[in-house]
């Protein structure tokens, strides 16, 4: 446990939602991000669901992992089990959005159970282990990287919505336009690059 030990909560938090941003500096998780990023109402349901998985999924994930697949030798199941964790957290956010707001997961559609295989969450379970966090480093990175995400969607989501009646190029329109926009995104969040980054 000797990798990031000293480094503290707060920075893990700070450098995982701007500096290293999963989304924008990683580029982890654009299928959904690109796909439902036209309202900003779905894009926060979606990024508020994404960060209770995140964080949810690296406790348990970070758990498990320490507590029974390294004392048994099992380490080279890790993939395996992380995703079956984070299957049964997406399911578990899928029945309460569905009793809760029926609004909510009639837009989100096939793009909520595609959380599970988002390559986002499944990411932060992995960068933990390889990073050597503790447990609260692994509980601000997985909040860090979810409030990231859900930032970087709901901008993109403003910004769509705000283009959404300008005239556009007729080879820009639809995902050619999204992937520009997300360009630019992603350099404006490099400008923090250097403030405090994760190895």
């Amino acid at each position: 446990m000797s990798g990031n030990t000293g480094m503290g909560i707060f920075a893990i938090f700070f450098a995982a939602t701007f500096t290293s941003n999963i989304l924008l500096t990683l580029y982890l998780g654009m299928c959904s991000f690109l796909a439902v990023s036209k309202q900003i109402k779905t894009a926060f349901g979606l990024g508020l669901a994404v960060i209770f998985v995140m964080t949810s999924t690296s406790i348990i994930n970070w758990m498990i992992y320490q507590w029974l697949l390294i004392p048994f030798d099992l380490e080279y199941l890790r993939y395996i089990v992380f995703i079956v964790t984070i299957a049964a957290f997406v399911q578990l956010v899928e029945m309460v959005i569905e009793k809760t707001s029926e609004a909510l997961y009639n837009a989100l559609g096939i793009f909520l159970p595609l959380i599970t295989v988002n390559c986002a969450i499944l990411g932060v379970s992995l960068f933990m282990i390889i990073r050597e966090y503790t447990l609260t480093q692994s509980v601000a990175f997985g909040a860090g990287s979810g409030t990231g995400w859900l930032i970087a969607i709901i901008a993109m989501a403003g910004i769509r919505q705000k283009i959404e009646k300008n005239r556009i190029p007729k080879g820009l329109e639809g995902a050619g336009i999204a992937l520009i926009i997300a360009g630019i995104m992603s350099m404006a969040f490099m400008g923090f690059t250097g403030m405090i980054g994760l190895n």
